[in-house]
Order: C-alpha cells, then sequence, then structure tokens
C-alpha cells in the first residue's frame, strides 16, 4: 500500500507525477519532493515558489522543509532569496548532521556552495500583484496580508516509509525575515514512519502555538485515527486561542498514517486537498467544517473549471501565461 496526501487544488499535478514513482516502488522522500518542486516550477502558484508573492519590499522569500519518517532526520530553509527549488534544498540540509535548518543569506550561500540553480523567483505577475494589493489596502489605511497557502504533502511508500515537505511564499506583503511555521519542525511539518506524518497550512503565527502537526502525529500514536486527530487538534487549538487571544487565523491540516489512512481539518469555509493512494487515482476534494467535524466533497468539474479560469486571470500590468 502506498499513499500520498497534500494541501490545495494546486498540488494535484505534482500528486500525480509523484504516485508513478510510489506505484513502482520508488521512496516518499523522492516522491513527495519531486511533487513539492513541481509546485515550486509553477509561475501561477502565487503561494509558493516561482511566482510567489513578496513581503512589503517586493522580494521573495522562500521557506521550505523536508523530514523522513525513518530517521527523523529534517532540513529546513527560511527567508531563501532566488534558489529555483527550495524544498531540494531543505532535502539536501536534511542529510547534514549539524545545522540543518538555515535562513536567509546562510541559506542561499549554502544553496550555491552546493550547486543548486540560482533564479530570478519575482515575475512580473507578482509584481502586478504586489501592485494591485497596495492599491486595495496599503492606500486605503488597510492591513495587507493575506495570501498564505503552503503547500504541503505527506507520502507513504510501499516499503512503509513516510516523508513529509512543504513549501511556501509565507504570509503575503510580510515584513522582511518573517518566517511562519512552514520551515518549523513540529509546526509546519513532523513525520514518524512508525505512526504517520502530517502537515500544515494558514496563518503560521497560530499554528506554531500549537505544535500543530507534532500533535496530530501524537494523537495517531495514542491511538486516534487520522481524522479524529487532525480535527481535534485544529478545534483545540481554534477554542484556546479563542478563548485567551481573542482571535483566530486560518488553520487547515492534512495526514496520513502509516497504513495510509488519512484526516483533514479547517477552520476556513473552503479548504481544497488532494488524496492518492494504490486504489485511488489523484482526487481532489473539499472541506468544510460542520460544527466539531470536518466534512468533505469531490470537487466537481465546476469547481474545477472556476479554479483553472481564476488562477489564468490576467492582472493589470502582468504577462499573461497560456
Amino acid at each position: 500500500m502506498w499513499g500520498m496526501i497534500a494541501t490545495w487544488r494546486m498540488a494535484l499535478e505534482g500528486v500525480t507525477r509523484a504516485t508513478a514513482l510510489l506505484n513502482r516502488g520508488e521512496s516518499a522522500a523522492q516522491a513527495v519532493v519531486e511533487a513539492v518542486s513541481d509546485v515550486e516550477d509553477f509561475p501561477l502558484y502565487k503561494s509558493v515558489g516561482y511566482g510567489g508573492l513578496p513581503n512589503e519590499n517586493c522580494e521573495v522569500e522562500l521557506d521550505a522543509a523536508f523530514m523522513d519518517g525513518d530517521s527523523l532526520v529534517f532540513g529546513a530553509v527560511g527567508n531563501l532569496v532566488d534558489i529555483a527549488n527550495p524544498v531540494r534544498v531543505a532535502h539536501a540540509l536534511s542529510r547534514e548532521r549539524f545545522n540543518s535548518l538555515l535562513v536567509g543569506r546562510g541559506a542561499r550561500e549554502w544553496a550555491v556552495e552546493q550547486g543548486f540553480a540560482q533564479k530570478k523567483m519575482l515575475t512580473d505577475r507578482a509584481i502586478a500583484h504586489y501592485r494591485k494589493r497596495c492599491r486595495e489596502t496599503i492606500d486605503k489605511g488597510l492591513s495587507p496580508y493575506d495570501g498564505h497557502d503552503t503547500v504541503g504533502m505527506v507520502g507513504l511508500d510501499l516499503q512503509g516509509s513516510m516523508s513529509v515537505a512543504t513549501s511556501t511564499s509565507g504570509l503575503f506583503m510580510k515584513r522582511r525575515g518573517r518566517v511562519g511555521d512552514s520551515p518549523i519542525i513540529g509546526s509546519g511539518f513532523y513525520c514518524d514512519s512508525q505512526i504517520g506524518g502530517a502537515t500544515a497550512t494558514g496563518v503560521g503565527e497560530d499554528l506554531m502555538k500549537g505544535c500543530t502537526s507534532y500533535e496530530i502525529v501524537r494523537r495517531m500514536a495514542q491511538g486516534m485515527t487520522p481524522q479524529q486527530a487532525a480535527d481535534s487538534v485544529v478545534l483545540e487549538l481554534e477554542d484556546k486561542l479563542m478563548k485567551r487571544f481573542g482571535r483566530c487565523g486560518d488553520l487547515s491540516v492534512v495526514c496520513m498514517n502509516k497504513d495510509g489512512e488519512f484526516g483533514v481539518s479547517t477552520n476556513i469555509k473552503t479548504f481544497s486537498f488532494v488524496v492518492a493512494t494504490a486504489n485511488m487515482a489523484p482526487t481532489v476534494y473539499l472541506a468544510e467544517r460542520l460544527e466539531e467535524h470536518t466534512t468533505y466533497t469531490l470537487a466537481d468539474s465546476d469547481w474545477l473549471q472556476d479554479y483553472e479560469q481564476r488562477i489564468r486571470e490576467p492582472i493589470d500590468g502582468a504577462l499573461h501565461y497560456d
């Protein structure tokens, strides 16, 4: 049995390619890295990699992480600038005994020394998004913070090994140097092949307050199903933040256990995710919270078509990608 689960519809093409690897016996590590790299390379996904939305200085700072569930080794980068595939850098760092989390200038210097491809990650389309957001928010005295859709993937291979990988350009219009949950072990991701793996997307500042991904895996170890673990962690964190902090941002998670069973939870209106197993082709689902439980349904053809049209809509001042 092999399986894979990922956050957001943007993961579909990457997961589809990765399933071919898993089906022929390749490792979960290779599958999640290749799948996330696929998302990073597509310029229309404006919250990840090439074409990712910039910080308040109109610079694209990228975060990514990788974790191997057999050995528990991990690698992560934060505020990485102009390197083509941050997840590949994170994967390489997981092979280092020390210095496995690098940020900013140090992360870029190491990546260049190791021969990773340099690439200008800020696109004309992202600049147009930036200018449009400034007109809609800052110029009107409103908060600009929006757009924080991390791609996170959990994979299980035929050998029973599991891995997880994440990548994001982070909170849109964030301050220079800001790091969210995505490259932070235990918060944005966690994986143990003897139990399962989890990854999160949403407002990193809030997700980190619950060590969200580790807590989901811990609860699966105690006997909860992936769905029970995901729902209980998100619900309890949201409730705690509302009672003690007065507000709570977007929280969404996906997880899978060592048997290929999956779970998902969210506190937003519609959260899309992708699942594939040996018995199910890559499939897009739409999740929503109903009281204390998350339910999900297949994304229909209308929703999928609307998605395609939405991400390809031209923006004033930007090149249009076909």
